[in-house]
């Protein structure tokens, strides 16, 4: 049986951890996002514009008392691409050697 490849833009795992965030929680701004991965101002930037590129989140600068306030939100790509990511991955997990229990 010949099962697809996982999507290289989520096999990150801050990418994949801020999609997975978006899936449960919606909307959500930028520092939410950074506490919540433990990731670094710059790390979390360069991939949330990948993600962007991609289609798979949508990024809205505005401002807030004076300060810059980036939410990103979850596209209907963004979703479809991560359900088919979670199908893939079960597929694999479901993966069992013949003679062999897990």
């Amino acid at each position: 049986m010949t099962y697809k490849q996982l999507d290289p833009i989520l096999h990150s795992h801050l990418r994949l951890a801020v999609m997975s965030y978006l899936v449960a929680n919606g909307d959500t701004d930028f520092k939410t996002l950074q506490r919540e991965t433990g990731a670094t101002a710059g790390n979390l930037s360069v991939q949330l514009r990948k993600l962007e590129q991609a289609g798979y989140v949508k990024i809205e600068k505005t401002f807030k008392d004076n300060y810059q306030h980036t939410i990103v939100k979850l596209t209907e790509a963004g979703l479809n691409a991560f359900e088919d990511y979670v199908d893939t991955l079960q597929q694999y997990i479901s993966i069992k050697p013949k003679n062999q229990s897990l």
